[in-house]
């Protein structure tokens, strides 16, 4: 397996569990190309919270993904982490 295809799936893991454990309006894994980070991307926008809670941020840790700077928007927080 290339590093590459190694990298979409720890961004891949890393959505579908906190997909599964929070509530989301949307989680979507963007490819390098797509991406303005160049990087295999994790993009999610949580409801009902204040801030990132620490299940993503251990989710995130635990993958191996940067958590880049995102404002959150209205009564959604939005996360962004990179591979």
């Amino acid at each position: 397996m290339s590093c590459t295809v190694e990298e979409r799936e720890q961004v891949r893991r890393a959505a579908r569990t906190i997909q599964d454990a929070m509530p989301t309006a949307a989680v979507d894994v963007i490819a390098p190309n797509a991406s303005q980070y160049d990087a295999w991307t994790l993009d999610a926008v949580l409801r009902e919270t204040e801030g990132v809670p620490p299940e993503v941020l251990r989710e995130l840790a635990l993958a191996g993904l940067t958590l880049q700077p995102t404002p959150s928007q209205a009564e959604y927080q939005h996360v962004t982490a990179t591979v």
